[in-house]
């Protein structure tokens, strides 16, 4: 066969405008010409995002890949259709993808109910406020003096100091390493492999940068991290790999070791280089501040 054909889907049941991640990917032999199935529109379906298609190459064969982001407002089932790639002299097809768009489930079966103003519900509590305050002083001051009057626990807890706890940046390269000396993708454990690596970048962009990145979605962190102007091309990596970790984990999909190892060094690489940057704006800043 001169080539093959794939269209995978992360989700085939979403709620109206609810996003689809959509990857398309494509193999031939050695130098066969191969034209890309026109992608601007799909019936029944939006395409809210599209991806560069990358490619590697060898000297027996050429492997294409592209994500899309769509969506659908038409509910019902409909089907993403079989997308014609063009080889050569013939034309080989995707398989279709049923999809099933509907609304958030509602129960006719129980009342409706009108929202209702706020209601003022007396505290019972309110007249022992009072009390309870002048008792937990009473306690506050007892406790004070029996510390000050036991100096040997006090020289005992002296000496203890808590170890420093380890930067953002410090933390994510620790579990990075860890990660890498387990070698789960080794053993076919990609979807743990992926979850944790997804997991590292986002803790990190939590506490370093200060984006809610634990509880957004992956296009949603993209979104994110666009604004923190990794180069071009490090960022373009850096979304392949967050949308690789979704088809890994929610479509089951199995890459190859080497790109599991690639999106391995573009987390690491990109945690790197924004580190830096950010140490690079906080001396600009403290540079134009000047001393306090």
């Amino acid at each position: 066969m001169l080539a093959q054909v794939k269209a995978t889907v992360d989700k085939q049941h979403i709620l109206i405008g609810e996003p689809i991640h959509l990857m398309l990917e494509a193999t031939v032999k050695g130098n066969t010409v191969l034209t890309w199935p026109a992608l601007d529109s799909l019936p029944h379906f939006d395409v809210m995002e599209k991806g560069s298609a990358d490619s590697t190459v060898s000297p027996e064969q050429r492997y294409f890949r592209q994500y899309l982001t769509v969506t659908s407002f038409d509910s019902g089932t409909w089907s993403i259709p079989r997308l014609p790639f063009k080889i050569a002299n013939k034309t080989v097809f995707t398989d279709s993808i049923p999809i099933r768009i509907g609304y958030t489930r509602i129960d006719p079966s129980k009342d409706y109910h009108d929202i209702k103003d706020i209601v003022e519900v007396p505290n019972p509590f309110a007249r022992w406020f009072g009390w309870i305050i002048a008792g937990m002083a009473l306690v506050s001051v007892g406790l004070v003096v029996w510390m000050v009057r036991k100096k040997k626990l006090l020289k005992v807890l002296a000496p203890w100091k808590q170890e420093p706890r380890l930067s953002p940046f410090e933390e994510a390269i620790r579990r990075l390493d860890e990660l890498a000396k387990e070698r789960q993708i080794e053993n076919g454990a990609f979807k743990t492999f992926y979850s944790r690596l997804g997991d590292i970048l986002r803790l990190y962009l939590y506490r370093r940068m200060g984006i809610a990145s634990l509880s957004e979605t992956s296009e949603e962190l993209i979104v994110q991290i666009r604004q923190l102007s990794l180069p071009q091309q490090l960022f373009g990596d850096l979304a392949e790999a967050l949308r690789m970790g979704d088809f890994v984990k929610f479509a089951k999909y199995q890459p190859g070791l080497a790109d599991s190892e690639v999106h391995y060094r573009i987390i690491r690489e990109a945690i790197e280089e924004l580190d830096r940057k950010k140490e690079v704006d906080e001396r600009v800043q403290a540079a134009i501040a000047g001393p306090a």
